[in-house]
């Protein structure tokens, strides 16, 4: 039967700070499945959970021991290739591979003829051959006739009248989405005091993944396929075309990712490319190996969608909004969707009305990109929220804290305020420094929504852990590690359960033969995971409590759990070793399935950051020198990889903000900057001083208070540095990446 606990929630850490909020602690009643761990409370002293714990794969990965989806190599093993269009739009009117499939080594090509290409980068052949060297022959010895076709590649140039149309059944490339309104717009912006407008800019980000999109596909003598394949979604990857072109029913293929470098939401699936692949496995028998090429990875790996954002903001002349409205625009290529702004989000808008639009264009589709919308969306509500505040004479950190009705931001805002010196450092004046260099401060609010899921479309995500009378520990599911650490984070909590050390636990995951698990991304593996492996080791304790009422002829329920020992009523102790050297030769074996979320008072993770950059006035160059992130993730689990993983989404937002930008011939349609000697994104010598600061939040939401982390730590990043740059130069720099040639042409127009 259920049961019903209340217990403490909310900041764990910075005593000082959560004194001054009301809110940052409370205390909740919630109902909890029979099967389900116990939550800890606030404040609950653990010996693993929250400490420096360093990576259970780090000596693996540092020897380069460890395997990615490129290491595999096979006996057998054939190569796969393709012939790409380098137009926007263009018929394949005809594929001549004859000299291709005459050469020796060529074991297979497949060729697209009548197929219309809507985007550089479209399949219009592929070959399968014995080496990497007769594959570039062979690719070499095709030709392509193409029709070519007028093309509109950028958000611009489709939404002229009488563009040509990707679908062609429309007469338009916009799609408009649903106009949304919430409270009264209109009475809002007639009673304000002060009104704000500004249009904003973001261009095309692409994912720029340092592992790039592709698999190994095996098919196997006994009927079924092997694939090594670098994914996010190990348990969904053999689906669709790719399962049609191998042939092999779908509870025989085994999908194994190992270790993955990088996917940020563009690896969910298989690829066209992956399906090419299978279908030549399944031809020849033998192993094929196909990962793009850097070029290709460009092209066809994923992008983030650009925006245009027109805003309007209302506001009083004490800093109060009353409400924001706007229109923006923006492409995920041939897909249209899911290229809005969320640019609604964290502060407390009275009324709101909002029109996104996404816009159809002849380039390959967006695909997700740690945390879809809001990195362009913060971008401009933060930037124009900063103008309001110039506009009334008020601190910009003054007007977002007196908006802002999230108890743990409040504490946040505080935090990284005084670790920047926000009282000392910001220039009251912006634009007031003397001389060519100008520095200055800016900051801006981070959110997120993942406390984890329950279900797959396999069922209950389960946690198998598996013990041995010695006291080794297995714990298993067949979730990916995608660079995230869910490894680690699966061992500190079992060690923590188990009353032993997390390096003595042993992780299997990344095998599609273990329970499914959910796919990482929405930040949802950690909290959907975590919990599972509470609960499976609550089930594992039950079990040894059962030996141990036997061996020491007493009631079972009598048996308690105490500072990591096994305690009887008459003070009797067992260690969990101890405890273990009564498991049978065959082991013990148990399951935990992760329950549903309860409610907490908290709705989203919650998080600041805080920018310092210098500008030099006469060359436009800017330095961020540096961040304060403060971030909530719930309960920090392994504190270490945690300020790993806004490190990491600092870097990655820098990187948005000055530098990154897929540019286009738009005759052509193709990219010109289709390599990292020529798509700039950030390295090392770029890298600022990072402050990370985790304040761990039991959430309220699962036994383990946990919640998702790697999106909300790029959200606020770009707004913080172009937020930094005005209070540095005194103009906006409204359209990202804020290059040295836009920073001087909003230092010109300033001049004007």
């Amino acid at each position: 039967m259920p049961r019903q606990v209340t217990y403490k929630v909310g900041i764990e850490n910075f005593e000082k700070y959560r004194k001054e909020v009301e809110g940052a602690v409370q205390e909740i009643t919630v109902e909890v499945h029979e099967l389900d761990a116990e939550p800890w409370p606030v404040d609950t002293p653990l010996r693993h959970v929250g400490h420096d714990i360093p990576r259970l794969d780090a000596p693996a990965k540092v020897t380069g021991a460890a395997k990615y989806t490129y290491d595999i190599n096979t006996a057998g093993m054939t190569y796969c290739g393709f012939v790409t269009s380098p137009h926007a739009h263009a018929i394949i009117k005809k594929v001549d591979a004859s000299k291709a499939e005459s050469m020796k080594g060529v074991l297979g090509v497949k060729t697209f003829e009548g197929n219309r290409a809507t985007y550089p980068g479209y399949i219009a052949a592929g070959v399968c051959a014995e080496s990497p060297g007769i594959l570039d022959d062979a690719l070499q010895a095709i030709q392509v006739d193409y029709e070519v076709k007028p093309g509109p590649c950028t958000t611009e140039d489709a939404m002229k009248p009488g563009a040509e149309t990707v679908d062609m059944r429309g007469e338009s490339n916009v799609r408009g989405g649903r106009p949304m309104q919430r409270g009264k717009i209109d009475e809002a912006f007639g009673s304000a005091d002060v009104k704000v407008a500004g249009e904003y800019r973001t261009a095309v980000q692409t994912h720029s993944c340092l592992e790039p999109h592709g698999s190994v596909v095996q098919v196997n003598p006994d009927g079924g396929a092997t694939v090594w394949a670098s994914t996010q979604a190990t348990s969904g990857f053999a689906r669709g075309a790719f399962l049609r072109g191998l042939g092999v029913q779908r509870n025989r293929v085994r999908v194994l990712t190992e270790h993955m470098g990088g996917g940020f939401g563009s690896k969910f699936g298989p690829g066209s490319w992956d399906a090419i692949a299978a279908e030549f496995a399944a031809k020849t028998k033998r192993p094929v190996k196909m990962l793009l090429s850097r070029r290709m990875e460009h092209l066809l790996g994923g992008n983030r969608p650009d925006s245009i954002q027109k805003l309007e903001l209302a506001g009083t002349k004490d800093g109060s909004f009353l409400g924001i409205r706007g229109e923006t625009w923006g492409t995920a290529g041939n897909g249209g969707r899911g290229a809005g702004a969320t640019n609604t989000m964290v502060y407390n808008w009275p009324a709101r009305a909002m029109r996104q639009n996404g816009v159809n264009t002849f380039s390959m589709w967006g695909r997700a990109f740690r945390a879809p919308r809001h990195p362009q969306g913060s971008f401009a509500m933060e930037a124009i929220i900063e103008r309001y505040a110039h506009e009334i004479g008020m601190d910009p950190l003054a007007v977002r804290m007196k908006n802002d009705p999230h108890p743990i931001r409040q504490v946040q805002w505080r935090i990284g305020a005084d670790r920047i010196d926000w009282k000392k450092n910001r220039r009251k004046v912006p634009g007031s420094d003397k001389g060519v260099v100008k520095r200055g401060l800016g900051c801006a609010a981070a959110r997120w929504s993942q406390a984890g899921r329950h279900m797959s479309r396999g069922g209950p995500y389960t946690v198998d852990i598996a013990i041995d009378r010695e006291g080794n520990v297995t714990v298993a599911n067949c979730v990916q590690d995608i660079g995230t650490g869910i490894r680690t984070v699966m061992a500190i909590l079992a060690a923590e359960e188990l009353g032993t050390d997390p390096s003595l636990i042993n992780v299997e995951v990344g095998d599609s033969r273990l329970k499914p698990g959910p796919g990482s991304g929405g930040s949802t593996t950690s909290p959907t995971i975590g919990p599972a492996v509470r609960t499976a080791c609550v089930v594992a304790k039950d079990s040894l409590k059962a030996l141990l009422a036997l061996e020491w002829n007493v009631d079972e329920s009598k048996i308690e759990w105490t500072d990591g020992d096994f305690v009887d009523p008459a003070g009797k102790r067992a260690t969990f070793p101890q405890a273990c050297s009564l498991i049978g030769d065959d082991g013990l074996r148990v399951s935990g399935q992760r329950q549903r979320n309860w409610t907490s008072p908290y709705r989203e993770t919650a998080g600041c950051q805080f920018a310092q950059v210098s500008v030099d006035t006469e060359t436009g160059v800017i330095t961020v020198e540096k961040v304060v992130a403060v971030h909530d993730c719930g309960r920090v689990v392994d504190a270490l990889t945690a300020r790993n993983q806004v490190n990491g989404g600092v870097i990655q937002g820098i990187s948005y903000a000055l530098y990154e930008e897929k540019q286009l011939d738009r005759n052509l349609g193709d990219m010109v900057n289709p390599t990292f000697d020529t798509y700039r994104i950030m390295g090392m010598a770029d890298c600022p001083e990072i402050d990370a600061v985790m304040t761990s939040v039991v959430s309220g939401f699962n036994n383990a208070g946990m919640m998702g982390l790697g999106e909300p730590a790029t959200v606020p990043t770009a707004a913080a540095v172009a937020n930094a740059v005005f209070n540095a130069i005194g103009v906006e720099v409204p359209e990202l990446p804020m290059t040295p040639a836009r920073v001087l042409t909003a230092l010109e127009g300033k001049q004007g």
